[in-house]
C-alpha cells in the first residue's frame, strides 16, 4: 500500500521477515520498559509476530513498518497505520466529506498509529517523535483522512505523555477495552487528530524535528 518513509532521523521500510533477526535484536537488549507493551523477546515469537503483520498488511486492516535510525543505520523498532476505516454514506445523502472510499482502491478515511516500540537507546529521544511525523503527514497530506487516533494502556503514563507532546487531543478513557500486555483487562486512554488540527500539530513537530539535526 506505501512504500519506504524517510525524514533526516529514521526511514520506515515495509515490514519484511528479513527483518527479524534486526527486529529482535533491538526488542532483547533491555525488556524492562516493555512491561505493558505486547513486544515479542524470542525469535519464534518475533517471527510470528512479522507474519502476522504481513497477514493484515494482505488484508488491507495495517501498514506495517521496521524503523530504521539513519545515525547508525540499525533497526531500532516498528510501527504501523492499523484499524484502517472506510465509511460508507447513506444511498440517499451526500458525502459531507467527499465521494465514499472504496477498500482496496482508495485511501482510508480513518486510520489509528499504533504498535509503536522501540530498543531502549531509541527512547526518549527523537525517533518516536520522526517516526510519527512520516505517519502522520502520509495520513493527512496523501490520504486525507478525517481522523487519525492513537490510544495507549491507561496506566502507561509515559506513552500518553508521548501522544499529548505530538500534539493529539484527549478524547477519554474506554473502560475494560482490551486485554493487556500483563495480563489483565485494561482501560484505553484515547487521543485523535483531525484535518483542522494537523497543520498546528505538523508546525509543532517540525520545529522540534529540526533541533534535533
Amino acid at each position: 500500500m506505501i512504500g519506504p518513509l524517510e525524514n533526516h532521523i529514521v526511514r520506515l521500510e515495509p515490514i519484511a521477515l528479513e527483518h527479524v533477526p534486526a527486529l529482535l535484536r533491538a526488542a532483547t537488549i533491555d525488556r524492562s520498559t516493555y512491561d505493558l507493551a505486547p513486544v515479542p523477546g524470542t525469535e519464534a515469537a518475533m517471527r510470528a509476530y512479522v507474519e502476522q503483520a504481513l497477514r493484515e498488511l494482505a488484508e488491507l486492516r495495517s501498514v506495517p513498518y521496521a524503523v530504521r535510525r539513519l545515525a547508525d543505520d540499525t533497526i531500532v523498532g516498528s510501527g504501523r497505520f492499523l484499524n484502517l476505516e472506510w465509511w460508507s454514506w447513506p444511498s440517499d445523502r451526500p458525502a459531507a466529506a467527499g465521494e465514499p472510499r472504496k477498500k482496496g482502491i482508495d485511501p482510508p478515511n480513518v486510520a489509528e498509529i499504533g504498535a509503536l516500540w522501540y530498543a531502549p537507546d531509541a527512547q526518549r529521544t527523537g525517533v518516536n517523535r520522526a517516526v510519527c511525523r512520516l505517519l502522520l503527514g502520509y495520513a493527512f497530506d496523501t490520504w486525507h483522512v478525517q481522523r487519525l487516533y492513537l490510544k495507549a494502556d491507561a496506566r502507561n503514563e509515559r506513552s500518553r505523555t508521548m501522544i499529548l507532546g505530538l500534539g493529539a487531543s484527549f478524547e477519554g478513557i474506554l473502560r475494560a477495552h482490551l486485554p493487556a500486555a500483563d495480563g489483565r483487562v485494561r482501560d484505553t486512554a484515547m487521543y485523535a487528530i483531525l484535518p483542522d488540527e494537523w497543520p498546528a500539530v505538523r508546525d509543532r513537530l517540525d520545529a522540534s524535528l529540526a533541533r534535533a539535526r
